[in-house]
C-alpha cells in the first residue's frame, strides 16, 4: 500500500487529539466518556465521543496501530465509503451492546476506539480470510483464526471481567464490523461463504443467550 489514506490519518489525529485533551482534563474525559446512566438519561453523545477518549499513551497507541495497519487495507479494498460506515457502525454497535449487557450498572464507564477497531478488524478479515497475522508478534497465524479466537476471548472476557478492558465494546464492535461487511458486500455470502457461518454461528448464539453470560 502506498502510504496511507487520507480519512484514516484523519481519525487517528482526532483520536490522538481528543485523548491528549483527557489526558490532561479529567473534567473533559468525565464529561464524554460512556458512562451507562448518562448515556440512559440524555447524554447519548457519549456513545460516540468516547471512542475517541483513552485512558493513557499505552492503549491509544495500541488502538491506533490496529487502525493503522487494518484501516488502510479496508479503504484500499472496500473504499472509503464502507471503510466510514463500518468504523461508525462498529463503534456505535460497541456502545449499544455495552449499553445492554451492563443496563443495570449505571456508573459503568468505558473509553476507547476498540469498539469500532475491532469492526474493522473483522471486516479485513471478513473479505480476506487468509491474511496472516502475527500472534504475539512472532506467531503466524491465518486471519479467520484470529477472528474466531478473538470473538471466542471476547466472550470469556465479558464473562469473567478479564482485565480493565471493554470486552462488550470489543464483542459489540466486531458483531457491527461483520454484518455492515455483508450488507455492503453480499457477493461474501458466496465467495466466503464457509468463513461467514463459521463466524456468524457463536454470533447468534451471543446474541440470543449473552444476558445469560452474567448468571452461568
Amino acid at each position: 500500500m502506498q502510504g496511507i489514506n487520507p480519512i484514516v490519518l484523519v481519525i487517528i489525529i482526532a483520536n490522538v487529539l481528543f485523548s491528549m485533551k483527557g489526558f490532561d482534563n479529567y473534567s473533559f474525559l468525565d464529561k464524554y466518556k460512556f458512562q451507562v446512566g448518562r448515556v440512559l438519561g440524555k447524554e447519548k453523545i457519549r456513545m460516540l465521543s468516547s471512542g475517541f477518549l483513552h485512558v493513557d499513551w499505552m492503549h491509544l497507541g495500541f488502538n491506533m496501530y490496529a487502525l493503522y495497519m487494518f484501516g488502510d487495507f479496508v479503504t484500499t479494498i472496500l473504499g472509503t465509503t464502507s471503510f466510514l460506515i463500518i468504523y461508525f457502525g462498529s463503534l456505535l454497535a460497541g456502545s449499544l451492546y455495552t449499553l445492554h449487557y451492563h443496563k443495570n450498572e449505571p456508573y459503568y464507564s468505558a473509553v476507547g476506539a476498540s469498539g469500532a477497531v475491532s469492526g474493522i478488524v473483522y471486516s479485513s478479515i471478513l473479505v480476506f480470510p487468509d491474511m496472516q497475522l502475527l500472534l504475539f508478534f512472532a506467531i503466524p497465524i491465518p486471519g479467520y483464526v484470529f477472528a474466531v479466537g478473538y470473538l471466542l476471548y471476547s466472550i470469556y472476557g465479558m464473562k469473567k471481567q478479564v482485565g480493565n478492558i471493554g470486552h462488550a465494546a470489543h464483542l459489540g464492535g466486531t458483531i457491527g464490523g461483520f454484518a455492515l461487511t455483508l450488507l455492503l458486500n453480499p457477493i461474501l455470502f458466496r465467495t466466503n461463504s464457509a468463513l461467514v457461518i463459521m463466524l456468524a454461528i457463536p454470533i447468534i448464539l451471543v446474541l440470543l443467550f449473552g444476558d445469560k453470560l452474567k448468571n452461568l
